[in-house]
């Protein structure tokens, strides 16, 4: 069971290394390293930590969600293209039972029809898209706070 002042793992699946450089356009300007800034600072205005990890292998991603079993309070991911092909990722997500929060930077659900389905929203307690890196830190108070 996860412990109610472990960590906040934040999880970015696979491009999202690339924030900053692709479709600036559609993601903004801030990198990988701003939003892990931004989740750190918000965590620390509840005297939480947070750990990040980012890979663009879905076996890296769901390694590192067996490995938050007992260990994080909350998760915030965005699963980026997993979102919406991958089953595997959305069964490890409830292994580590502890509370989602499921981020996009876009607003999913008003860009191409195949973006609109999502295997994590399900079992996510909060879904947060179109907000930009801002979302982000929405997630990390959200978890910090409930």
């Amino acid at each position: 069971m996860a412990q109610s002042a472990g960590p906040i793992l934040i999880l970015n699946g696979p491009n999202l290394n690339m924030l900053g450089t692709r479709q600036p356009e559609v993601y903004g300007a801030d990198t990988l390293d701003d939003v892990v800034e931004l989740c750190r600072v918000t965590a620390e205005r509840f005297d939480r930590k947070i750990d990040a990890f980012q890979s663009n292998h879905e076996g890296a991603l769901i390694d590192r969600i067996h490995a938050a079993r007992g260990v994080v309070s909350g998760i915030v991911i965005n699963p980026g293209g997993l979102t919406h092909t991958s089953v595997a990722l959305r069964d490890a997500l409830v292994i580590p039972e502890a509370p989602i929060v499921e981020v996009h930077i876009s607003n999913v659900h008003a860009r191409e029809e195949f973006r609109h389905h999502s295997f994590v929203s399900p079992i996510a307690t909060a879904v947060i898209a179109g907000m930009g890196i801002r979302g982000y830190a929405a997630a990390v108070e959200f978890l910090a706070t409930h």
